[in-house]
């Protein structure tokens, strides 16, 4: 049985794990004009209320802040990466909803998701850790259940960003054997090389994100301005170059492609294109203790490349519906990818040019690939430095020269070559894995925006002050993020078309129930034993 201490004017009584705070001097308050004062020791970076939040959560700043605003900002931008998702992965939304379906499908997601996000985007300012939703849900839930549920969230979160990592290697993949068969046309393209190219990509990635570490800021940075720029020559190339519908075609002729019973569900279905293009803004949440001042900066990266993206992304699909004139023989494209079929229908387009503009998202994707893995190991090391995870003593290891969690990153590179080798004999099993990213991480979103709603409902003196703020509107946005999040959940589940076949299944049911069973008894053989929940070191609680 555990419960929170009450914070009283003049000082906060000290959790039962303080010998595992850093001995550098806390500062009482946050001082926004003191925000640029670092403290001179080996970990640069760090600013006062980055110390004051870590010194809070009880925790030892072992990783280099190496993030400033622009470079949190372009790195969240491009591990979201709207357009190009909306560019490369919205063959559902194609198949149910059409080009109106996926136009309008766009605009109640984002809005929807725009609620998430900003919840998210507070409990990041209240306790920016790498932990994410585990610790907020470990932090702000019932007393009573704080320990199983995060232990469940940590899991759920891990293993969603786990699969999401191994999704981006695999589209780079697949997006160079569609330029190749565009130059080759009598090209076939089989499982096990594109086993092999996620191979490389991860190898490539691996030593990036170790010994390239320094480095990310600045590349993010390059990335984002590509992002930008890439945008535009796309953008302005479609329109001055390729055959276009009429605006009535476009923004109301709506398909049915997977035979469901009315039209309505079919939008609902095929919905999960646009939901891809909107999630991972939390991405920068799990960088926390790599950003400079991460208690104002991570939440406005956050809601900043949300709001970005989100502007981009509209444009862009409007656009881009705007010249899918035959979307039944777009989707049959030999290279799998309907874009490929929107660029082949370019007036006077080579194959060369076909594949010169194919190679700006490739690039973007790469980038988000390499952000993805950054912000999955992050997450892992998180959970493993609370001994949430198998093998935990490794994996939470820090190189103590590099300031990067070494371990994390081979285990996150090791995961996704795993999953790869499974696309050689069955891409169905493939994709089943990977639908699993969408599932797992909407349920993370439940309930750590429930476990703050439930906070600020039933005891609102003991949420952590914060510098971005929801303020009064801190119930209505909580409880329109809950049950958006809720819905988003309930229709990830639901299969591409009707009659369900094996190749149409989604199997994100039976992964989801499956980690959870797997989860479940890693809690009873071992993870009671060990795992307390990072609620036990943070200042204020008691338990007994």
């Amino acid at each position: 049985m555990s419960s929170y201490q009450n914070m009283e004017a003049g000082g906060v009584e000290k959790g039962p794990h303080t010998e595992l705070q850093t001995a550098l001097p806390r500062p009482q308050s946050y001082d926004d004009e003191d925000a640029g004062d670092t403290y001179h020791d080996s970990i640069k970076g760090h600013t006062k209320n980055d110390q004051l939040n870590m010194s809070r959560m009880g925790k030892v700043q072992e990783l280099r802040r190496n993030y400033r605003p622009l470079s949190a900002l372009a790195f969240t931008v491009i591990i979201q990466g709207t357009w190009e998702v909306l560019m490369t992965a919205t063959y559902q939304g194609l198949v149910d909803g059409g080009p109106a379906g996926l136009i309008w499908s766009y605009i109640w997601t984002f809005f929807g998701f725009f609620f998430v996000m900003a919840s998210l985007a507070e409990m990041a300012s209240m306790a920016p850790t790498a932990g994410g939703q585990y610790h907020w849900v470990s932090e702000f839930s019932p007393p009573s259940i704080q320990k199983p549920v995060s232990y469940f969230i940590g899991w759920m979160s891990t293993l969603s960003w786990q699969a999401g990592t191994a999704s981006g290697p695999f589209l780079v993949g697949t997006l160079i054997q569609a330029c190749a068969i565009v130059m080759y046309p009598t090209y076939e393209p089989t499982n096990w090389q594109g086993t092999l190219m996620v191979i490389a990509v991860t190898i490539l990635v691996w030593v990036l994100n170790i010994w390239g570490s320094k480095a990310m800021p600045v590349f993010q940075n390059i990335m984002l301005m590509v992002h930008v720029f890439g945008f535009l020559v796309i953008i302005i190339v479609l329109w001055v170059l390729s055959p276009r519908a009429t605006a009535k075609v476009t923004f109301t002729q709506f398909t049915n492609g997977g035979g469901w019973n009315s039209m309505g569900l079919a939008l609902m279905v095929g919905q999960i294109s646009a939901i891809y293009a909107c999630i991972c803004s939390d991405a920068t949440a799990h960088m926390a203790e790599e950003v400079k001042d991460a208690g104002k900066t991570v939440p406005r990266a956050m809601l900043g490349s949300y709001l970005l993206n989100g502007a981009l992304g509209l444009v862009f699909l409007v656009s881009y519906m705007f010249m899918m004139t035959d979307v039944e023989t777009a989707l049959e494209d030999a290279t799998g990818y309907p874009h490929i079929w929107v660029f082949n229908q370019l007036r006077n387009v080579s194959p060369g040019g076909v594949v010169a503009l194919n190679v700006i998202p490739t690039v973007l994707i790469f980038a988000g690939t390499l952000s993805f893995n950054l912000s999955t190991s992050r997450q892992t090391w998180a959970l493993a430095r609370d001994k949430g995870l198998p093998f935990s003593g490794w994996i939470g290891k820090v190189d103590p020269k590099l300031h990067v969690p070494a371990n994390a990153v081979t285990v996150t590179c090791i995961i996704t070559v795993a999953l790869s080798l499974i696309n050689i004999g069955s891409d169905v099993a493939f994709n089943a894995i990977i639908s699993l990213n969408v599932v797992s991480l909407m349920i993370t979103y439940v309930f750590s925006i429930g476990a703050v709603l439930y906070r600020r409902i039933y005891h609102p003196e003991l949420l952590p002050r914060c510098r971005w703020s929801l303020g009064r509107w801190g119930v209505p946005i909580n409880t329109f993020g809950l049950l958006y999040a809720l819905h988003a959940f309930f229709w990830s589940f639901w299969p591409n078309a009707t009659p369900v076949t094996k190749e149409d299944f989604n199997w994100a049911v039976v992964m989801f129930v499956g980690v959870g069973v797997l989860c479940m008894m890693d809690y009873v053989v071992r993870g009671r034993k060990q795992y307390k929940g990072p609620v036990v070191l943070v200042e204020g609680w008691k338990g007994e």
